[in-house]
């Protein structure tokens, strides 16, 4: 019987580092522009927060090589049950966190049930669920090679599907995309994201097929550290991809930008690269180095205990803030208009809110780890 693999503490540090980044960059307190590295690019180009949500899937493409083995020894039909379980689960976990709170008010101020006419289908947990579910079969039933070469057809269809079925002059554009046009004749507008200005869901159907590539990265990445061990070149050979992903990646965006919410594949490359290169400096700190049980290891690992629960508990908390009514605003822009706007104004204010909000979710996440408590699906 095959040994579990040993468990490294760089990754579980890299999936909480991830976690805490989204949380701040989700949630900066208002009364003032963020600083520019915490928001995502408008359009073309890459900014740090472009980061986070393929960092998670390339997290979550970690966590893979390690369970996928696991769940490969109760068999095909247990696999597959297991699989499409989890799927589900998390789906309908960020659909309901999108209908959240499920009620509303009419013109009369009586209470009415939120209509799920207007909720947004897809979203952030949901492209996390699809990409578990594709990464996993074609990991579980295709062998390595074949696995390459289906990551190089997503990237590449991608691509000819934007070109082919997008608009002729502007196929990378907010309004001429075949991921709009796809998503709209699909789902309609009133169930796209509206973040835009215009119905355009950055998470869509179509821009989901690339982004199984993230989660592929982060297995095989996951895979190649248990199989060669903690060692110098372990590291040389990762940064060595990873430099070649980053590249190719450049090279690529001077005739198919790099854009987040399109996310192209010379964003997989760059993402991937970078992650590459976080993930062997955290190697060489924390597993070399022996730079462990300090408390910045510990500090992240908290949030890598138990990612899912602290992100739905992130991003529920702050629609409960701005339910609340204080006179005639929410109490989210009461909390920042009289004390964080108060002591520090501007970006630095918006900022320390979210430093404070990122710091109370650490908070729950602790009182959950000392108890030994781990929520997952």
């Amino acid at each position: 019987m095959r040994q579990p693999a040993p468990r490294f503490l760089s990754l579980d540090v890299f999936r909480g580092m991830t976690i805490c980044f989204m949380i701040i960059v989700n949630t900066p307190g208002s009364g003032a522009e963020p600083f520019a590295p915490l928001e995502h690019a408008r359009w073309h180009g890459f900014t740090p927060t472009d980061l986070v949500f393929p960092s998670f899937l390339f997290a979550v493409g970690n966590a893979m090589s390690f369970s996928l083995d696991k769940y490969r020894s109760l068999g095909s039909g247990a696999f597959l049950k297991k699989i499409v379980r989890r799927t589900v689960l998390i789906f309908l976990l960020g659909y309901l966190m999108y209908w959240f709170p499920f009620f509303g008010f009419d013109a009369s101020h009586h209470i009415v049930a939120a209509p799920i006419a207007n909720t947004r289908i897809m979203g952030v947990l949901q492209r996390i669920a699809f990409c578990y579910f594709f990464a996993s079969l074609f990991i579980h039933y295709l062998s390595k090679r074949v696995v390459a070469i289906v990551s190089i057809a997503l990237l590449l269809g991608y691509w000819l599907l934007l070109v082919l079925f997008g608009d002729p002059t502007q196929p990378y554009s907010l309004l001429g995309n075949a991921g709009l046009y796809f998503d709209t004749f699909l789902m309609g507008t009133r169930h796209l994201y509206h973040g835009e200005g215009v119905p355009f869901d950055p998470e869509g159907w179509l821009s989901t097929l690339p982004a199984v590539v993230n989660v592929i990265a982060g297995y095989t990445a996951g895979r190649f550290i248990q199989a060669h061990g903690k060692n110098y070149e372990t590291l040389s050979k990762l940064m060595l991809t990873g430099a070649l992903a980053i590249f190719v990646a450049l090279w690529w965006n001077m005739v198919f930008p790099i854009n987040k919410k399109l996310w192209t594949p010379p964003f997989v490359l760059l993402t991937s690269g970078i992650d590459l290169f976080l993930i062997s400096g955290l190697l060489y700190i924390i597993e070399i180095k022996q730079v462990q049980n300090r408390w910045w290891t510990n500090f992240f690992v908290v949030f890598g205990k138990n990612p899912l629960f602290i992100y739905l508990l992130s991003e529920l908390l702050v629609t409960v803030l701005f339910m609340i009514p204080v006179g005639k605003q929410s109490l989210f822009g009461w909390v920042n208009k009289v004390l964080f706007q108060v002591i520090a104004p501007g970006a630095v204010g918006s900022l320390l809110f979210a430093l404070s909000y990122m710091l109370f979710c650490w908070s729950i996440g602790l009182w959950l780890n000392k108890r030994k408590i781990y929520i997952k699906v």
